[in-house]
């Protein structure tokens, strides 16, 4: 598998199942940055890809990253190593879940916890366990990533995550039981006839009215709209 090359950095894929994908390319360029994170977590970096264009669109002095999947994680390493911004991005390999316990021991918080997570349920299950791991929501079940999120995540912290349109609904429901609200959302469509697929939300503690968005990615096939070029131009190669 040929790695994937960027405008600032190029990321290797032939160790893990998840290659790389628009949904993580529109998370990584959508999520906002203004309140200026010091701390992020990316959740599942599969390749690193989310936390690598992150490093290059802000100076927060670390960028961490968990994979359950061993040579994800391994993957996630070396792209970091072989990136500009080495000295501040860090993988762990492990679960979540531990990754909470060891971060509320130390009474840490993290300014933005980002995530393109797994959300394929098992009737698309294939026989490749690590793809399985990468694409199936039992792995990190959405109620799991949003109560974990939000004992981990600062008072004035955002959440930012890229899920199917026809999970919003219950994704936002599962975020208000743990005093997540709803503070942006982009849907994604294919071309301008398409249906919604994707969901883009940012979610905060604060109380506001969410602010919604539309991007259309094609005005025909192979030819890009001026807001999809706009969003992902500092990034892709021949934008």
């Amino acid at each position: 598998m040929k790695p994937f090359t960027f405008k600032e950095f190029t990321v290797h894929q032939d160790k893990t199942a998840m290659k790389i994908g628009t949904d993580a390319v529109l998370l990584g360029a959508w999520c906002d940055l203004k309140n200026y994170p010091d701390t992020i977590l990316d959740i599942g970096s599969g390749t690193g890809i989310i936390s690598l264009m992150l490093a290059q669109r802000c100076n927060a002095s670390t960028i961490e990253a968990i994979e359950i999947d061993e040579m994800a994680y391994e993957q996630s390493v070396e792209n970091f190593e072989r990136s500009d911004w080495g000295d501040r991005l860090f993988c762990y390999h492990g679960d979540f879940n531990e990754l909470i316990e060891e971060i509320q021991e130390e009474e840490e918080t993290y300014d933005l916890i980002i995530t393109n997570p797994p959300f394929y349920t098992d009737h698309y299950k294939s026989e490749d366990e690590s793809r399985n791991k990468a694409r199936f929501s039992e792995s990190l079940p959405f109620n799991n990533l949003i109560e974990g999120t939000s004992k981990i995540l600062s008072d004035n912290g955002i959440f930012a995550v890229i899920i199917p349109f026809k999970e919003e609904q219950h994704f936002v429901s599962l975020a208000n039981k743990h005093n997540l609200i709803l503070k942006r959302v982009c849907h994604v469509k294919g071309n301008a006839n398409s249906d919604i697929k994707r969901s883009l939300l940012e979610f905060s503690f604060q109380d506001t009215t969410p602010v919604k968005e539309e991007l259309i990615i094609e005005k025909e096939r192979h030819q890009y709209t001026d807001a999809y070029i706009n969003l992902t131009k500092d990034f892709y190669l021949k934008m």
